[in-house]
This record gives C-alpha cells, structure tokens and sequence, in this order.
C-alpha cells in the first residue's frame, strides 16, 4: 500500500508538473485569463490532493512502523516465553531421565536379588526333597523298629507265661 501510494503521489506530482508547463505554454501563447484561472485553480486542487496523499502515505507509513514494532515486540515475547518452555521441559526430561536411571539401578538390583532368591530356592527344595527322604527312611525304619519292638514285646510276654508256667512247677 505504501508502494502504491507513492507511485499514486509521484504520478500526482508528474501531471502537477505537466499541467503547470502546459500552463505555461498557454499563457505565452496568450491564454484567455479566464482559462488560465481555471487551470491554476485546477492545479492547486492537484496540489491539495497530492499533498493529501502525501500526508494519508507518511500516517500509513508511520501506523504500519507502530504494527511492525508491536508486531515485532510481540514475536519477542513468544520466543522468550517458548524459550522458557523449552527450557522447562528440558529440565523436565534431565529429572525424569534421572527418576528412571535410578528406577532401572534399583530393578536391576531386584532383579539381581530375584535370582538369588530363585538360587536360594532352588536350593531349599532339594534340601527339602533331600529332609523328606531322609524322613520317609526315617518312617520306614521307625516303622521297621516299632514292628520290631512290638514282636519283641510278644516274645517278652510269650516268656513271662512261660516262665509263670515253668516257675510254679519247678517251685513244687
């Protein structure tokens, strides 16, 4: 728009400036005064009109400077506050990446201690298994033992007739 109004202002000023050499040129060759008048009356409209434009360009030239400043402050303010964000985020992701960094320490070190625990059992069931063999031979000779005893008691208890028997008659 700017452009254009001083390409309009300098066309304005090319016909004042051909209008007043035709001016001129008609008075030297005897312009009726009326005429003349009319001309210079027509020409200083012109002038008024281009002086017109020339004001409406430099206000339009100053309120678009005012735009493009406040335009300009404005573009600032965003970059900084997407600066800002930025920078947020980032430390934002430097405390997050270090809660996971110690949060992968610490399930490496469960993980380390699950093994162990799964050695540990591994270990406690064939110790477990080995007791209860151990306690199924155990049974089995408790078993064997009692069957023992309960047979040694009957021959115990088989002597004491006998002897109850023997003992009387040997007395007699």
């Amino acid at each position: 728009q700017l452009l254009e109004a001083k390409a309009s202002l300098s066309l304005a000023q090319t016909q004042h400036a051909l209008q007043l050499q035709q001016a001129k040129a008609q008075m030297n060759s005897m312009v009726p005064k009326k005429q003349f008048e009319q001309v210079q009356t027509s020409l200083r409209k012109e002038q008024c009109k281009a002086q017109q434009l020339q004001e409406n360009i430099h206000r339009q030239a100053e309120q678009m400077c005012r735009q493009l400043l406040r335009t300009q402050e404005e573009h600032e303010h965003l970059l900084q506050a997407a600066v800002e964000q930025a920078e947020g985020l980032e430390h934002n992701l430097r405390s997050v990446e270090a809660v996971l960094s110690e949060r992968a320490a610490q399930l490496k070190d469960a993980q380390a201690q699950l093994s162990r625990n799964k050695l540990l059992i591994e270990d406690l069931r064939e110790e477990n298994r080995r007791l209860a063999m151990a306690l199924q031979a155990a049974e089995l000779k408790q078993k064997s033992t009692e069957e023992k005893n309960q047979l040694l008691e009957e021959q115990a208890s088989a002597l004491k007739q006998l002897i109850g028997k023997i003992t009387p008659v040997s007395l007699s």
